[in-house]
Parts: C-alpha cells; sequence; structure tokens
C-alpha cells in the first residue's frame, strides 16, 4: 500500500489566508503567471447602480498603474456596455487597431504598452457589479485555450470580491437593522447618507496626491462613511429625535455615541466573523473618531491634528457640510455659499484644513450630488 504524499503545494492556498483582498489579487496573479506568463496586469472596477458610474479599485501591476482614481459613467463607455448587452466577455488582442475610437480608459492602458486585454463582467446573484480585466504587454495572446483557463482564475477571482463586499453588505445590513435605524430613529439618515458618503469620496480623491491615497482606500472611504454615526443607536429618543436644542446633559449623553460605535462594530465584527474584512481598522476610526477636532477640542478622546486618523478627519468635513445644506426638525438647509464660508471659517479649528479645501475645490460635483441626492418627502 502506497504511503500517502503531502509533498503537493495547493497553487490557490491562498485563498485559506485570512488576508486583505489585495494580497490575494497579488497572490492570484503569480499564480496565473505560472501558466501564463505573458499576464502582466489583473484589475478590477467596481460599479456604482445608482450613479452608474463605473470606479477603479484594485489593480495587481505594482506601481505601474494606468489608470490611479479613475472613474467614468459606463454609458460613455460603449465597448463595454456592448459587454453587458451581449452577456459575453471581451477580448482585444491588438489594443493598437481599436485606440482610434476607444475610451479613454483604453487609451491611457495603450499608453502604458499594454497591447493586449481581455475584459470579464462580474455578477453577484444576477446583478452586476464590475470588471475583472486581464492586461499583456504581448499582441495576439489570448487564444482560446488561454481563455479557459482565465475563465477559471477570473471567477475564482470574482468570487474573493463578492466575499469581500458581502462582508461589508452584511456589516451595514446588521448595523441598521439594529434599533430600526434607517428612516425610523435617526433624523439624519436616508439621502444625507448617500450624498455625504460621495462627498467623503470626494475628498478623498482630491487628496490622493498630497496622501498617496489609492483606489482601495477611497473606495472604503465610500464604503464605510455611512457608518459614522452607528452609535446613535444606543441614544434615548427622548434625545435622539428631540426638535429643541439640547441640554448640557442632553449633550453629554449624545457625545456617547461615537465610543458606543466602536463597541457595536467590535461586537458584530466578532459576532459575524467578519474581523478579517479589509479595512477594519478604517471603520473603526470613523466610527470613534469624526467627532474630534484638530483644535483637540472635541470628542470623545481630545485628539488634534493629525492624531485623528485620515479618514476620520474626511467624513467630520463631509457630515459637517451635509448637515448645514439639509433641512432639519430644528434649522433651515443653508446655500452652499453659506456652507462653505463656514467651513472655511472652521477649516484649521474643528475641520482639517486640507479635507475642507478638497471639498471647496469640488464645487460642481457637489451639486451634481445634491441634485442626484435630493431630500425625499421622507427625508
Amino acid at each position: 500500500m502506497d504511503e500517502p504524499a503531502f509533498d503537493h503545494v495547493d497553487a490557490l492556498s491562498f485563498l485559506n489566508r485570512a488576508a486583505p483582498l489585495r494580497e490575494k489579487l497579488v497572490a492570484a496573479h503569480r499564480t496565473v503567471q505560472r501558466s501564463l506568463p505573458f499576464i502582466a496586469r489583473i484589475a478590477l472596477t467596481l460599479f456604482d447602480p445608482v450613479t452608474r458610474v463605473l470606479k477603479t479599485y484594485l489593480h495587481s501591476s505594482g506601481e505601474r498603474d494606468p489608470l490611479p482614481h479613475y472613474q467614468a459613467i459606463i454609458d460613455n463607455a460603449p465597448s463595454l456596455v456592448e459587454i453587458l448587452k451581449r452577456g459575453h466577455p471581451r477580448v482585444i488582442n491588438n489594443l493598437v487597431t481599436t485606440e482610434s475610437d476607444a475610451h479613454e480608459h483604453t487609451h491611457r492602458i495603450g499608453r502604458e504598452g499594454y497591447a493586449a486585454s481581455y475584459t470579464l463582467p462580474m455578477f453577484h446573484s444576477g446583478n452586476f457589479i464590475g470588471f475583472l480585466f486581464f492586461n499583456s504587454y504581448q499582441r495576439d495572446v489570448f487564444s482560446e485555450a488561454v481563455l479557459s483557463q482565465l475563465d477559471l482564475y477570473g471567477h475564482v477571482i470574482s468570487l474573493m470580491v463578492i466575499n469581500e463586499l458581502t462582508n461589508i453588505h452584511t456589516l451595514k445590513a446588521a448595523l441598521k437593522t439594529t434599533g430600526h435605524i434607517t428612516h425610523h430613529r435617526d433624523p439624519e439618515t436616508g439621502s444625507h447618507l448617500d450624498r455625504m458618503s460621495r462627498y467623503s469620496r470626494l475628498i478623498a480623491l482630491a487628496l490622493a496626491g498630497r496622501y498617496q491615497l489609492d483606489d482601495d482606500y477611497i473606495e472604503h472611504i465610500f464604503m464605510f462613511s455611512p457608518l459614522h454615526d452607528i452609535g446613535k443607536i444606543a441614544i434615548p429618543d427622548r434625545i435622539l429625535l428631540k426638535a429643541d436644542a439640547l441640554t448640557e446633559a442632553e449633550m453629554q449623553v449624545m457625545r456617547t455615541h461615537p465610543l458606543r460605535g466602536g463597541e457595536m462594530i467590535g461586537d458584530l465584527l466578532q459576532n459575524f466573523g467578519l474581523e478579517s474584512t479589509q479595512h477594519v481598522d478604517m471603520l473603526r476610526n470613523i466610527a470613534l473618531y469624526h467627532h474630534e477636532a484638530v483644535n483637540g477640542r472635541g470628542y470623545p478622546e481630545g485628539k488634534s491634528g493629525e492624531q485623528i486618523p485620515l479618514e476620520a478627519r474626511i467624513v467630520a468635513v463631509a457630515d459637517v457640510f451635509d448637515a448645514l445644506t439639509s433641512k432639519r426638525p430644528y434649522k433651515e438647509a443653508w446655500d452652499n455659499d453659506q456652507a462653505f464660508d463656514f467651513l472655511r471659517r472652521m477649516a484649521g479649528e474643528q475641520l482639517d484644513h486640507d479635507c475642507v479645501t478638497a471639498l471647496l475645490s469640488q464645487r460642481a460635483a457637489v451639486e451634481e450630488i445634491q441634485r442626484q441626492f435630493r431630500e425625499d418627502t421622507f427625508g
């Protein structure tokens, strides 16, 4: 009887590790290159079904990224729309022959030296979530035999992405369900969360060069920022829903919500087995520190300046701006000029100067977000 052998190495063992999605994508790329060494880049984009914007997310090509912080409305990219219409992936074996009438992203890929591309759409439960790209510096490499292998790898990578996004969705759903927070308790939910999460992404994009922020960080700012006030679930209705100004004692209770939010996030991550979700420290920082002030007079810990994590400084500006420009039971909405003037006065005092400047520089984009996500009848 033969002795069992244990010398075979599982090529996909990286899937078993509790590692960030970026590390798993790089490991997947190395595995692909063992049999297909001409695959030089694997890249992921995510689709926002509300705005129909396609956004760069992750890639495996090291520092050589031809599409940093890139986004485009998918309807302006006919070749990608055609993929969805046909229900089939797209093969371009010679990018040079397509560049004359190609979209901007194809031009950028070509300028980086990539000569061929294979594009797979990613779906979750029938819903389109983004694209997966395999790029090569060589032309005419995507034969039927090669594509059959890439289809297998592509679906494994898609499942990795789906798992990560599902973890975040589960966390959001659990937090919203707890206490029936959405549209039932906190008056600052609904369209507020749609707007402030996109303001947060605008700010992060504008700061990307200065702070060396990659698309992965920026996308998680967008995904996690709506959870900034989850601790309000623990605030009594008599305080949370009070139409008049709060007393000092009531303010003290209200100021406990960042700490309560941090505790809830810790409990939910553990209870739902989501501790390995990428960037959970960013989520904790947003919940805990979005009411800190750069002059050290905020709460709960009185942090100042760069002691406050950047993601919390970003969300603070987005949150304050939307609060100012939204109607509340206790106030009318300010116009944008009033709100911008207030942010300028608060820059360097309560709010981070760079984050304020970043938002002010994006006025046209801010107004487009306001147009797309107006308050509805139910707020």
